[in-house]
């Protein structure tokens, strides 16, 4: 089986659609020997009958909100780069632009959002420096200079592995990649590429591998009760068996898991179907009203996907040649209409994850059932460790909000 490129958007060379390949490969041979299973399969076109498993959920972060709730979420996820790189962790990634008004003053514009994988860009940067600047120029709509790209005028000159570092240092991130990590390569990229704008998914944990691990670790039939007798596992005796509560405190993690665990409880195989990748599946777009009416049609502009169901981008709000901002934009949910402040409430009106089926049912041999003895008990979210992490950033937030409020006040005194 040879997947074909993320959202059959890129036309690329067989050598490069190979190089893609053998990394999907390699990232699956590091986690067979833990969690393989007859219940997953890296090749779709095994199955008999495949049928498509709804594996979705929704963008925003959810850690802030069980931690400080929704206003604060809110609050810390659009708060620029640091924002996205501490918490934008549901493989789903965005960046709020901002552009001068008539009087000068900044106001948030439009929200770019990516779900592409940090992988995908780093192998085809890795192998062929002008098929990824062609990549970046199709998203950014300017060609970017080689120096933005790897940090020198000729990356043909340097090594696979000098372009894999430059490339990541500038534009990816290490991605928990250990060879990047000695490397010296940052968790974040240091370059404006992809820190200006969300060219494609950097945070360590929305990648390829963690992917791969998610569905696989839930495509097991986990059970409760006896073999002879067995009762599809929860959520809560899934993810306390294994020690990874945090996990099922995200989106992401649960609905994955539990997904690929309800097919494999009823005897079926999962696997990504072709092309493997992280998706938009849906956005609801009439909760956003302009003036009291539904926004334009050219206000969502969905792209990097040769189908609907594939794209991986969305560029979402008025163009630079009309007079409107993001914060026009109102959003009504349940009789209630409040300012569009932001990318976080954008993306909670978003569906993402990948395209997964599963094939015809199987029977379970009673020893194939994996019986777990933990308790359903809810798992306490907001006694996890990440909100200290994220009361942290709260309080890096204020005070850097209370620089700024200070500041013009400061400025007038030694004037």
């Amino acid at each position: 089986m040879v997947y074909d490129v993320p959202g059959r958007v890129d036309q690329l060379s067989a050598d490069l659609v190979q190089k893609w390949n053998e990394a999907i490969q390699a990232a699956y041979a590091n986690l067979q020997p833990d969690f393989g299973s007859r219940f997953f399969t890296l090749d779709p076109s095994t199955l008999t009958n495949p049928i498509p498993a709804p594996i979705k959920w929704f963008g925003d972060p959810a850690e802030p909100n069980f931690c400080l709730g929704a206003e604060v979420a809110r609050q810390l996820s659009d708060w620029g780069v640091r924002g996205r790189h501490v918490l934008h962790n549901e493989y789903c990634e965005y960046r709020i632009i901002e552009k001068a008004d008539a009087t000068g003053r900044m106001r948030p514009k439009r929200v770019q959002v990516t779900t592409e994988l940090r992988e995908y860009w780093v192998s085809v940067a890795t192998h062929d420096p002008l098929a990824v600047r062609a990549m970046a120029q199709s998203v950014l709509g300017f060609e970017p200079t080689w120096e933005d790209l790897y940090g020198v005028s000729d990356p043909l000159a340097l090594t696979e592995q000098q372009r894999s570092i430059a490339f990541s240092t500038l534009v990816a991130g290490h991605g928990n990649d250990n060879e990047l990590i000695v490397a010296g390569v940052p968790s974040q990229p240091t370059g404006k590429l992809n820190t200006d704008n969300a060219l494609f998914m950097t945070h360590p944990i929305n990648g390829l591998d963690d992917l791969l691990y998610i569905v696989m670790f839930g495509a097991k039939p986990y059970a409760s009760g006896t073999p002879s007798n067995p009762v599809q596992a929860t959520r809560e005796q899934l993810f306390r068996e294994f020690g990874v509560e945090h996990l099922a405190c995200r989106h992401a993690d649960p609905n994955a898991a539990m997904g690929a665990l309800g097919g494999a409880f009823n005897g079926h195989t999962v696997a990504f179907a072709n092309p493997l990748g992280m998706y938009i599946r849906s956005f609801t777009k009439n909760v956003f009203l302009f003036k009291g009416e539904p926004i334009p049609d050219s206000w969502v502009r969905l792209s990097r996907g040769a189908t609907e169901e594939m794209c991986q981008r969305l560029e979402f709000g008025p163009g630079d040649d009309e007079p409107a901002f993001l914060d026009d934009i109102t959003v009504a949910i349940g009789g209630n209409e409040e300012p569009l402040t932001g990318g976080f409430q954008v993306v909670q009106q978003m569906e993402v994850g990948p395209l997964v089926v599963i094939g015809q049912p199987t029977p379970i041999a009673e020893d194939e059932y994996v019986i777990l003895s933990t308790s359903d008990a809810p798992i306490e979210c907001q006694e996890a460790d990440v909100c200290q992490t994220i009361q942290s950033l709260k309080q890096e937030f204020d005070n850097t909000q209370q620089i700024v409020r200070v500041a013009p006040r400061t400025m007038g005194f030694r004037s």
